[in-house]
């Protein structure tokens, strides 16, 4: 028995001495592997993204967002089963099997993203699957509400969640959250689980943009651009508005366009602002600058004739035709009629040097400084190095390339009485409980044309849309003023110019005797007819027609009856809105009369007829059309309804 014990307690003594051996070589000898290797499996301090600043439009509207969204990633060294893991997930997460496997295999690593920022659906899957080794982690995601509205100046962001092109890529500093570092631990059954006392580093969201953008002019601008590009089969186009006062950008459209949602699933040509970033030869809508700096040189008066050689000049040896055979036009119908011919001979009589004085001045030959990134300065030969032609082709917009922007920045000088300003986009930065920070404001940065010579030229540009090329650009109730173009396109490889490819433009402003708006309406390669006082012009008086009764800008002329029996309504001074007036009835299977209804009782009122209703403005509808009574048959068809505080 005595030897049996003692049996027992020496086997117990070698045990305990092997096992104590045994700790000893674990917890001392291999202690910084084995803890090494503790840290790898049980934690990881992983990098999470806050939300963005948000971007609002002038009026609050929000263009651009964060949201909450959760990303996959995975612990290769707790995957059970590489194969079937990477099976189950890549048919939920739409992923090549073959390389998720080989990831998920990689027992080496401890974390790798599977995929980043899903749907809140395919999160859900992910959840339910329950993988070993696979986790969920909440993470920002931009979002863009509107879709593709604006999209060009605002850019978009990749999923690392910088900012890549527009705005989100020039104001990244400010608009991008600083990111905050948080320990992911794992418990014993192999569950990862995020405790609020292990953030290392607390994240900082970004600060806020306030735009001068209106969603609504913005919305009207992008709608009737997509129209005019469709029914004239151009290849794209540009408009432009801005508050000639001030230098604000109310809106800047280009068309095509993309959803920045989506934008690795368009070619970047699409993803592109044109409107800083492409140049072109204006044509004559240039011919403002030509006559701005014959008037400044004193060499000229809108009275002062010149012959305009019956259709063409020949100068150098080089015959320059123009549109149409002129004989002997004044300045003023030279502007009007936009005689090439005409433009050359004010060109010659301001002189090269005070020419190109002129265009300088205005602010061509460099960027204007807006707020968005890679704006191009366009093309402008310095002087010494111009040929003897170069006055004459530039003094009717050949052989200088300017970009939208800069021309409409030039129109606005004109409107608002010889100022050149900086034009803006970003008004403030910051909000949702911080100050607002202003940015954005009225800078002068030349004084072109004298006051005397802006009045001449207001007068002309009104004569182009009373009587000249532009007058599909005239507005009813407004004195709309401005400058039609059609420049031919460079050929390729710089060669002349393509005979059948043309730019179309109209540049102008309203109302006349205080310009509100300054617009440009750009389209590339329109066909079959190409002129901008065909095809641009009636897109500018579209647009500034109801961009103006949206602004509230009172009638310079008294409107015209819509249908016969048209009423008014004006709001009490400092009362309250009176109750609409009840619409007068009509034969059933016409239009309904929607007069001084609200917005949202005028769509309940015409989707109930099947109609589909285009609201332009805020308050209560002042205008229709068509007009009440008028016959329709088919489902869908649309009701435009201006609406106007005035009408409550």
């Amino acid at each position: 028995m005595n030897r049996r014990v003692l049996l027992l307690l020496a086997l117990g003594a070698l045990w305990f001495g092997a096992l104590a051996c045994r700790l000893c070589d674990l917890q001392i000898r291999h202690h910084d592997t084995y803890r090494q290797r503790a840290e790898r499996q049980q934690n990881r301090v992983v990098e999470l993204t806050p939300p963005r600043g948000t971007i609002y439009d002038r009026r609050g509207h929000e263009l651009a967002v964060s949201v909450e969204v959760e990303s996959v990633a995975a612990d290769p060294s707790q995957v059970v089963d590489a194969a079937a893991t990477a099976a189950a997930l890549a048919e939920v997460l739409d992923l090549d099997v073959r390389e998720l496997g080989e990831d998920l295999a990689d027992g080496e690593r401890v974390f790798t993203w599977v995929k980043r920022k899903l749907e809140p659906p395919q999160a859900e899957e992910v959840r339910e699957l329950a993988l070993p080794g696979i986790f969920l982690l909440p993470e920002s995601k931009r979002y863009y509400p509107l879709g593709s509205l604006a999209a060009p100046v605002l850019g978009h962001v990749g999923l690392d969640n910088s900012g890549l092109a527009g705005l989100e890529y020039l104001y990244e500093q400010v608009v991008a959250s600083k990111p905050g570092k948080r320990r992911v631990l794992r418990d014993a059954h192999r569950g990862t689980v995020l405790y609020p006392h292990l953030v290392i580093s607390e994240a900082e969201p970004g600060k806020d943009l306030h735009l001068t953008l209106d969603v609504t002019l913005q919305h009207l601008v992008e709608r009737e651009l997509a129209a005019a590009v469709a029914r004239t089969q151009a290849r794209g186009g540009i408009v432009i508005m801005i508050d000639p006062q001030d230098g604000a950008i109310l809106a800047m459209a280009s068309y095509p366009t993309f959803d920045p949602n989506r934008f690795y699933e368009y070619r970047e040509e699409r993803r592109r602002n044109p409107a800083v970033m492409d140049a072109y030869e204006p044509g004559s809508t240039f011919k403002l600058v030509t006559v701005a700096a014959a008037l400044e040189a004193g060499a000229v008066d809108p009275s002062h004739v010149f012959d305009c050689e019956r259709g063409g000049i020949t100068l150098a040896g080089v015959r320059i035709n123009d549109h149409q055979s002129f004989g002997k036009l004044t300045v003023h119908q030279i502007i009007t009629r936009s005689s090439n011919v005409g433009a050359i001979k004010l060109g010659a009589a301001a002189g090269a040097e005070h020419l190109f004085a002129t265009i300088t001045a205005f602010g061509f030959g460099r960027r204007t400084g807006i707020d968005l990134p890679s704006e191009s300065s366009g093309i402008l030969r310095p002087a010494e190095r111009w040929s003897p032609l170069s006055p004459a082709y530039i003094s009717f917009g050949q052989g200088i390339s300017v970009t939208a922007l800069q021309l409409v920045n030039a129109f606005a000088a004109i409107a608002n009485g010889g100022c050149l300003l900086k034009p803006y986009i970003v008004a403030s930065i910051g909000g949702d409980g911080t100050p607002r920070e202003t940015i954005g404001k009225r800078q002068v940065v030349g004084l072109p044309i004298s006051p005397s010579s802006v009045r001449q030229i207001r007068e002309m540009l009104e004569g182009v849309v009373l009587t000249g090329t532009g007058k599909p650009a005239a507005v009813p109730a407004y004195r709309v003023a401005g400058k039609t173009g059609t420049a031919q396109k460079v050929a390729p490889r710089g060669r002349g110019y393509a005979a059948n490819k043309h730019v179309a433009s109209f540049v102008g402003f309203a109302p006349f005797e205080r310009p509100a708006l300054v617009g440009a309406v750009i389209l590339d390669e329109p066909r079959p007819l190409y002129h901008g006082g065909e095809v641009a012009a009636p897109v500018f008086a579209a647009i500034v027609g109801r961009a103006l009764l949206y602004l509230g800008i009172a009638p310079e002329r008294p409107q015209p009856e819509l249908w016969p029996g048209q009423r008014t309504a004006r709001l009490p001074r400092g009362g309250t809105s009176p109750e609409p007036a009840r619409p007068a009835a009509v034969p059933a299977g016409t239009v309904p009369e929607f007069f001084g209804l609200s917005a949202r009782q005028a769509l309940r009122r015409a989707s109930a007829l099947g109609l589909r209703p285009a609201l332009n403005g805020h308050g209560a509808v002042a205008r229709q059309r068509p007009p009440p009574g008028t016959p329709f048959e088919a489902s869908g068809q649309e009701v435009e309804l201006w609406l106007s505080t005035e009408a409550m």
